[in-house]
């Protein structure tokens, strides 16, 4: 059986799992328990298949690397707990009927996104693919360019852990927490600097495939591209709930880059202010 053969089967049996476990627990966060786990496996999968060959080894290496990275950052928020479900597959079951909900969790939750993990993974498929050539430059580089994205993210992480303890501290002293989200540190330049650093390491990744073959453009970018997409949607909706919760979030999305870290803009004065 070969490499692709076997991620397609655990991915089938991941599939099924997390279907089963949000119907019997009625959490619809499976996938989110298994984002960081599952792509270690499908990398090391070619690895192991290609006996052990120098890319793909370093390859499963980076996957790993962020995978203990994004695995205990999801611990730590209490994910793995009963009732660790995040917060925006509540606020989209209230905006949708139970059946449309029900079909939503079975082909977007938990066979589109198992899908779209194993295809951002597919990389490594073109390299096993490409007969196996010496480590170069570019794999030096895109080495680099991979942990410093991943140590951007896990910088964005600790911020954004430490600002949602200091508002659950103010809180617990029965302040009310302001501002009631974070403009500091990274999330000064972009208002989701964990979502861009996310993408970047995956678009990176894709670009081993690119130094195994010398050819800038294979089948198994289409991870990279639908991740991107994904984002998008997530950070649309993620940000109308901040907007309904906080009235102002959108002057904060006036001056702040809504992925791509940049400079900051000078804040525009609301209509009322100009009239003043």
């Amino acid at each position: 059986m070969g490499p692709l053969l076997v991620c397609l089967v655990i991915c089938a049996a991941v599939i099924a799992a997390t279907w089963v476990a949000s119907l019997l627990t009625r959490e619809y966060s499976w996938v989110d328990r298994i984002w960081s786990v599952v792509p270690v496996v499908y990398v090391w999968v070619f690895a192991v298949s290609s006996g052990f060959d120098a890319r793909l080894v370093l390859m499963a290496a980076l996957v790993t690397a962020w995978g203990i990275r994004l695995t205990f950052n999801f611990a730590r928020k209490g994910g793995y707990r009963a009732g660790g479900e995040d917060y925006r597959w509540a606020v989209l079951r209230e905006r949708m009927s139970p059946t449309a909900y029900q079909l939503f969790n079975l082909f977007f939750i938990s066979i589109y996104q198992n899908v779209l993990i194993l295809l951002f993974c597919l990389p490594a498929f073109t390299v096993f693919e490409s007969g196996g050539s010496p480590l170069g430059v570019w794999d030096l580089v895109l080495s680099v360019v991979f942990l410093a994205f991943l140590v951007g993210e896990g910088v964005a992480d600790q911020q954004q852990w430490v600002f949602h303890r200091w508002k659950a501290a103010e809180r617990a002293a029965g302040r009310t927490p302001r501002p009631g989200f974070l403009t500091t540190g990274l999330f000064r330049v972009s208002r989701h600097p964990n979502f861009f650093f996310e993408q970047a390491q995956w678009w990176v990744f894709y670009g081993f495939a690119v130094a195994a073959t010398g050819v800038w453009l294979h089948w198994t970018i289409a991870g990279a591209v639908l991740l991107t997409l994904l984002f998008i949607g997530s950070t649309v909706f993620t940000e109308s709930i901040s907007r309904a919760k906080y009235p102002d979030y959108d002057d904060y999305r006036a001056r702040t880059s809504a992925v791509v870290p940049w400079f900051p803009r000078s804040r525009v004065a609301s209509p009322e202010e100009r009239t003043a």
